[in-house]
Formats: structure tokens, C-alpha cells, sequence
């Protein structure tokens, strides 16, 4: 079958058409406002993932699942009695898609975990896109705040609740070392640290030996500074290396 101008015209740009063009943009539009909202705390605090990166995914959302509504103008409405799009299976898609890109921002290094709380916020994001999509607006914008509130709180919150501080230690000693696994834990003693010994790794070869083990302050508060932490280890003989890492795992 062969259309003339005025029928795609009539097809692609009819004023049905342009309303549902304009209602979609106006989606994707207030996806990249509230995305870019909830994107600003993550860029505040310091993160990779800002307000663009959540702005595009929230904006992505609310497309992918705006254009399932509105299947029967598929391609000109020319095949609307065969294209049924089914939302729950893009809304499924999308929330799976956004899922992996979460995982790619969750690092690990050592025993230190981060970049949980910005995957968590990013599949939030799309979850946001599919409530503007669906014409949920306000939802959309309380899920938005709430979500903002909580982290902001919480954060905030967690700087003020007593809690542990671990560390992983790693030490490097000289051949002639005379150190012990009872020793070490009478080094840290008076410092307030606890040595997890099951934590302990020991490698040794010619050089000398490697010690990497897991240490914690009952309370933050009462923790000495890393720097003199640092400072009371490196006093002690024969170590030729440290390495200190925050452990949040």
C-alpha cells in the first residue's frame, strides 16, 4: 500500500498526534526535573553519579513507559488493532536495565564496600520515570522528596549514633621480626582497638613478611585519629610499610 503526502501527514502529524507528543515530552520533562532533583543530594555529597546521570535515567523511564499507553499510534496508527504493548513487561525491562548500571557503581576495595546508597538512589530514579510515565504525578514528586528527606536525614542521623570503626591494616616487616599475634594485640591495647584475629593474613618471603589484618574501635568517639594511629604503629620495630583502609562492608 502506498500513501501520498497529505495521508502520512495526516498519519504522523495530526493534531491527536501533537497531543500526545506534547503529553509525552511533558513527561520525560518532569522525569529529568525530579531525576536531576534527586540526583543533586548524590552530587552534593561528593559522588559520580550527579544530577545527569539521574536525570537521564528518570527522563528514560518516564519515555519507555509513556509511549506503552499509547500503543494504537504506533507507526502512523496504521496497524492499531495488532500493537498492544504490555507496560509491565517494559516497567520489568527498565527496572532490570537500571539494576545493572547500579551495579556498576558499587566498588569494592578491600573490605571496603561503596557506592550502595547511589545504586539504591538510581533504580529509585527509574521507579520515579515509571510513576510519571503512568500519570502518577504526585507520587512521582512525594516518592522524590521522601527520597531526598531520607538520605539527607539518615545521613545525618548515622553521624550521631555511636558505632564501630574498622580498619584494615596492612604491615610490612623486616626479616629479623620478632612479632606475634599476642604481641600485636598488646600494641593495640592501649590504643582501644580490638584485633580480630580471625581476620589475620600473613605472606612471607625473602624480603620480609606481609601482615593484613582487621582492627575496630568499639566507639568512633573515643578513636584516636588515623594520622596517630599511623603514627603509634610506624613507632613500633622493624615495620617497613603501612597501609591503613577504612573496612565498610
Amino acid at each position: 500500500m502506498v500513501w501520498d503526502g497529505q495521508e502520512l501527514l495526516a498519519m504522523y502529524w495530526s493534531d491527536a498526534k501533537w497531543q500526545i507528543n506534547l503529553l509525552v515530552t511533558a513527561h520525560m520533562l518532569g522525569g529529568l526535573l525530579l531525576g536531576s532533583l534527586l540526583g543533586y543530594e548524590r552530587w552534593y555529597n561528593g559522588r559520580a553519579a550527579g544530577m545527569r546521570t539521574y536525570g537521564l535515567v528518570c527522563m528514560a523511564s518516564s519515555a519507555a513507559i509513556s509511549i506503552i499507553g499509547y500503543s494504537g499510534y504506533w507507526y502512523g496508527g496504521h496497524s492499531a488493532d495488532i500493537m498492544h504493548g504490555d507496560m509491565t513487561r517494559v516497567a520489568q525491562g527498565v527496572l532490570t536495565g537500571i539494576g545493572f548500571l547500579g551495579a556498576g557503581m558499587i566498588m569494592k576495595e578491600g573490605l571496603s564496600i561503596s557506592g550502595l546508597t547511589s545504586a539504591a538512589s538510581v533504580w529509585m530514579s527509574s521507579v520515579i520515570g515509571i510513576l510519571i510515565g503512568v500519570g502518577f504525578y504526585a507520587a512521582a514528586i512525594a516518592l522524590t522528596l521522601t527520597c531526598m528527606g531520607f538520605v539527607t536525614v539518615v545521613n545525618r542521623v548515622e553521624n550521631v549514633l555511636p558505632r564501630r570503626v574498622s580498619l584494615f591494616v596492612t604491615l610490612r616487616l623486616a626479616r629479623e621480626h620478632s612479632w606475634t599475634v599476642e604481641s600485636l594485640a598488646r600494641r593495640l591495647e592501649p590504643t582501644g582497638l580490638k584485633l580480630h584475629e580471625e581476620s589475620i593474613s600473613i605472606q612471607a618471603d625473602q624480603a620480609g613478611t606481609r601482615w593484613s589484618f582487621l582492627i575496630s574501635a568499639q566507639d568512633r568517639r573515643t578513636f584516636i585519629s588515623v594520622v596517630d594511629l599511623a603514627r603509634d604503629i610506624m613507632a613500633s620495630d622493624h615495620i617497613l610499610e603501612l597501609d591503613l583502609q577504612p573496612a565498610r562492608n
